[in-house]
């Protein structure tokens, strides 16, 4: 009796064990900011694209496809010519994320990894068309120009594979080793033009002060000889008087001069 229990029980455990991993096999779930695809075995790609939650399907004939639909980045170096034949390094950093309704399409068409094969080509393209319309020199002081040129037409290109594009930006932008010497070469240049225009200028400067140091002292000279011409020995005089007063001053406020009158004895009580 023992028996026949145990044995019902292990059959009822097996078919709930099999009941489960029926159910559970056709059970799938569909995580936050992602979406499904049908694949049938029979009818092949279904076009209606399943949403977030748990879904049903039929086990072995169905498979659920998940594609991530939120915004992720990729960062595309391209190297390329502009319009004046120099080779530029640029790195492009794309926001995109697929079209919802469009996701049967893109995996029938293109697969899975639909942005390992379209982004890098399409961007290549329209990187070498854009930069071929600026020489180099324009790619630095139109960066910006340049930047919302390649996103509208990358935004429109990757339009027609289903894909959206919501952030295009150049993150680095640099130049050949030739023509980044010949900057350098014509920033020198530049800085010694600017030195030697400078030393002119301070020559210039120099000599126009020179002129009106020597017209001053002719002027003085010549004003200095009209006042002797016209005063005779008077002015002389003056400036004699002058620089006597002036040298007697300076000697009486030393304490080691002392004044004796002339003309007369005058005893001094030196110290024993």
């Amino acid at each position: 009796m023992a028996a026949k229990v145990f044995e019902s029980i292990g059959k009822l455990g097996l078919g709930l064990a099999v009941a489960g991993g029926v159910v559970n096999s056709a059970l799938y779930n569909v995580d936050a900011g992602h979406r499904a695809v049908i694949f049938d075995r029979f009818r092949g790609v279904q076009d209606t694209v399943v949403g977030e939650g748990t879904h049903f399907l039929i086990p072995w004939v169905q498979k659920p496809i998940i594609f991530d639909c939120r915004s992720r980045p990729r960062n595309i170096p391209v190297i390329t010519g502009s319009k004046d034949l120099q080779n530029v390094n640029i790195t492009l950093r794309i926001l995109f994320r697929p079209v919802t309704a469009q996701l049967p399409r893109i995996f029938t068409s293109i697969g899975e990894d639909y942005d390992e094969r379209v982004l890098p080509s399409i961007t290549t393209e329209i990187l070498k068309s854009v930069v071929a319309r600026f020489d180099a020199g324009e790619l630095i002081t139109q960066r910006e120009l340049v930047s919302r040129q390649v996103s509208e037409d990358l935004t429109e290109r990757a339009a027609t594979f289903g894909l959206i594009l919501d952030d295009v930006s150049l993150t680095h932008l640099t130049f050949g080793k030739e023509f980044t010497e010949a900057v350098e070469m014509k920033q020198v240049a530049q800085q010694e033009a600017e030195r030697a225009r400078f030393i002119v200028e301070k020559a210039e400067q120099q000599k126009k002060a020179a002129v009106i140091s020597a017209e001053g002292d002719s002027k003085a000279a010549e004003l200095i000889a009209n006042s002797l011409a016209t005063a005779g020995d008077g002015l002389i005089e003056l400036r004699k008087l002058e620089a006597a007063e002036d040298i007697a001053y300076q000697l009486s406020r030393s304490r080691n001069i002392t004044y004796l009158p002339s003309g007369q004895s005058v005893l001094l009580q030196l110290p024993q």
